[in-house]
């Protein structure tokens, strides 16, 4: 679909310049100076010549096809212009301009014109407020940055200055190049998926770096990403991670759902190698665009020097990194080659082994990689840097360990990064390992980055048939009761059920919950209190007051007549002081709960990714705590697993202490029914079940909130 756009053989810069300074000069300039190996038509209605090349009046005087307009001019031209591109059956356009939904009413209208025209005239648009594009392939650069080094990664970024940083790290520190650049802009029309879509089908793009402030089709890039990372790894910096979401006074979910707390685990889910720190966002790319992933995540540390080894070690083990113990037959190996001070343990200090013959590293790390329990190698400490830091000769010796080194890992399918001091210096040994796609890095932080990445994506190989593609298809059916518990709330013109709706409704799908009654006074509520074993509870009955122990709602631990009669005047009593007018149908009447584990299970639906699930630790430990996990729906049973692992608080569920723990089944099997239950109901906007009692067999659900999604404007 976006074959045209990426990868024009012809391009028309509407509002082409002779002035210099101008974006519609140079553009051409940077086409012609790289050598474009296609058509370039200047469009300018005053020039008759622009660089040596005819100008055209506008893109419809133009005899040959034309497959993407590169627009230099206002914002408030570009609907016209697209018009114009349409008559010319033009693929796609870029837009440079800015002036749209960034500005405010007047640009998002414009913004809106401009998307109607491209429907309408079929043309697709990149932007607009964007840098521009870049074909290395083809030498097409409509960005006009200079000197950008081909490779094998597919650049997709939303900040011109980002990118930038990134060409530039590239250029100096001698990585990886790339195969496009995307600059995405506001993404009006083409979107994320998309770019994913087309550089999974690029036979030259090894791996695709992302870096995202917004993103408006969040479930269909998900979507996208899981076909695509199994077949080639996505890195994703996102920003925007302080800023929490949307706040919702309707439910603890809404609150607390903020959006990297939705949208990291969604990314990772889906293959993702997400990227929080952005001096780690190319080295990553690079080192997985280069290296093969470690997939039974066990890592051997080489080292010629015992400090970088047990900081190393150290950044490994936080990753949750093995490094696995070396056979015997290695170790043996080891020996045999290293001075009697080496440690042939794991991690291997070389102990000055190396100062006189550097090629022993070759050696040593031929050995290691033999060794079956060992996945990938990082080397620490000064290789590269012999010839400099001792004697130039042995410059030599680093250079035939450097060739070794290259065509190891090409026949062990084994990775190898390289940390040295010495990755700033002019050393053929590091160019050589550089050449051979070898990451090197100065920066021993860095570098166990990118093996912890090669570990994660590894692993998620591993398990991809086990992830979900954020599809709904369990079609999973709404019940006939349930349909008219909602219908009658829609039709009061209500949009959140009543306590013993919700819990009703979730009962149906198989939820252990008591629905109690409601009882309108108080000698109503005592006739249902006696008949329940053991003590009562009463809570407020009201469309208007969602959170009950807010408005001092709730009483507990009720046994005697007394009690229950004196709870119920003043739970409405508080309930009138708490909300005047407030439509009070009564107090809901239900047994005391048990004490057990309290955890909440939540869904709400996310701006970008549509529903998605909460879980963690209930009761007044959500707010205190805040130890949840947000996961895009559906779950499956199978991943419910993982989801609940993802706490802090997991390790309550086996039991500490002598008891035995909390029956994980039951929980599971509920989690699974809230995906269901936002599957068969579309109505639901948010869901807080809150809190549910586990028990070591079994559960209760105690309280349940339900909200229903408000009807449209003019609807």
């Amino acid at each position: 679909m976006l074959d045209k756009v990426l990868n024009a053989r012809s391009v028309a810069i509407v509002g082409a310049s002779k002035n210099k300074t101008k974006r519609g000069f140079q553009a051409i300039k940077a086409l012609q100076n790289e050598g474009f190996e296609g058509e370039i038509y200047p469009i300018n209605p005053k020039e008759e010549m622009i660089a040596g090349l005819c100008c055209y009046k506008d893109i419809t005087q133009i005899d040959g096809p034309v497959d993407l307009a590169l627009i230099t001019t206002p914002a408030r031209t570009i609907p016209g212009i697209l018009e114009q591109c349409g008559k010319k059956k033009v693929a796609g356009a870029v837009i440079i301009a800015g002036g749209f939904r960034e500005l405010g009413t007047r640009g998002k209208a414009l913004e809106e014109e401009m998307i109607h025209t491209a429907q309408k005239t079929g043309v697709r648009l990149i932007g607009p407020n964007t840098s521009g594009i870049i074909n290395l392939k083809s030498h097409m650069n409509l960005a006009g940055i200079p000197n950008v080094p081909q490779g094998k990664i597919a650049l997709v970024c939303q900040s011109g200055n980002m990118a930038l940083t990134l060409i530039t790290e590239a250029t100096v520190r001698k990585h990886e190049g790339f195969t496009y650049y995307v600059g995405v802009g506001n993404e009006s029309d083409i979107k994320f998926h998309e770019y994913l879509e087309f550089f999974r089908n690029d036979p030259d793009t090894k791996a695709i770096l992302m870096y995202v402030e917004g993103m408006s089709e969040g479930r269909k890039f998900l979507q996208e990403a899981h076909k695509t990372s199994v077949e080639k790894p996505i890195i994703l910096l996102k920003s925007g991670r302080s800023a929490t979401g949307k706040k919702s006074a309707g439910s603890h979910t809404g609150s607390l759902a903020g959006m990297n707390e939705v949208a990291k685990p969604a990314y990772e889910r889906a293959g993702i190698i997400v990227i929080e720190n952005s001096d780690e966002l190319f080295p990553v790319a690079n080192t997985l665009a280069s290296q093969p992933a470690i997939k039974n995540n066990a890592i051997a540390i080489l080292a010629d020097g015992g400090g970088h080894a047990t900081i190393g070690a150290d950044l490994l083990s936080d990753y949750g990194i093995s490094l696995p113990e070396l056979t015997e037959q290695t170790r043996n190996k080891l020996r045999g080659i290293l001075p009697q001070a080496a440690s042939v343990v794991n991690p291997v200090d070389v102990a000055g082994g190396t100062d006189s013959d550097p090629s022993l590293f070759a050696d040593c790390a031929q050995i290691i990689l033999n060794d079956p329990n060992v996945g990938g190698l990082l080397i620490v400490g000064l290789f590269g840097g012999y010839g400099i830091r001792f004697e130039q000769s042995l410059a030599i010796g680093e250079e035939a360990a450097a060739h070794q080194l290259g065509n190891m890992v090409k026949k062990k399918k084994k990775p190898i990064i390289v940390h040295s001091l010495y990755s700033a210096y002019d050393s053929h040994a590091l160019d050589l390992l550089r050449h051979y796609n070898i990451p090197v890095h100065d920066s021993l932080d860095v570098s166990c980055k990118c093996v912890a990445s090669l570990c994660k994506y590894g692993a998620y190989l591993k398990s991809y048939h086990a992830v979900t593609n954020f599809v709904f298809n369990w079609h999973a059916r709404a019940k006939k009761t349930g349909q008219q518990i909602i219908a009658k709330a829609l039709e009061e013109n209500r949009h959140v059920l009543l306590e013993n709706e919700a819990k009703k409704l979730i009962k149906l799908h198989g939820a252990p919950t008591s629905v109690g009654h409601v009882a309108k006074n108080e000698t109503e509520a005592w006739d249902i209190a006696k008949k329940i074993p053991g003590k009562a509870v009463l809570k407020i009955v009201s469309p208007d007051i969602l959170h009950k122990s807010d408005a001092c709602g709730v009483k507990l631990n009720l046994k005697t007549e007394t009690e229950v009669k004196q709870a119920f005047r003043e739970i409405i009593k508080n309930a009138e002081h708490y909300l005047s007018g407030a439509d009070i149908r009564g107090v809901l009447v239900t047994p005391m709960a048990q004490k057990g584990l309290e955890i909440i299970i939540g869904t709400k639906v996310d701006e970008q990714f549509g529903p998605v699930i909460m879980y963690g630790l209930g009761g007044i430990m959500v707010e205190i705590m805040k130890d949840v996990t947000f996961w895009v729906l559906p779950v499956s049973p199978t991943s419910c697993k993982k989801m609940i692992e993802d706490t802090r608080s997991s390790v309550l569920l086996d039991g500490v202490r002598g008891h035995k723990g909390y029956d994980k089944k039951s929980l599971k099997k509920l989690i699974s029914m809230c995906s269901e239950l936002i599957e068969a109901y579309p109505e639901i906007e948010e869901m807080d079940l809150n809190p549910v009692i586990l028990y070591e067999e079994g559960l209760d659900v105690v309280d349940a909130r339900i909200i229903l999604k408000k009807p449209l404007p003019g609807t």
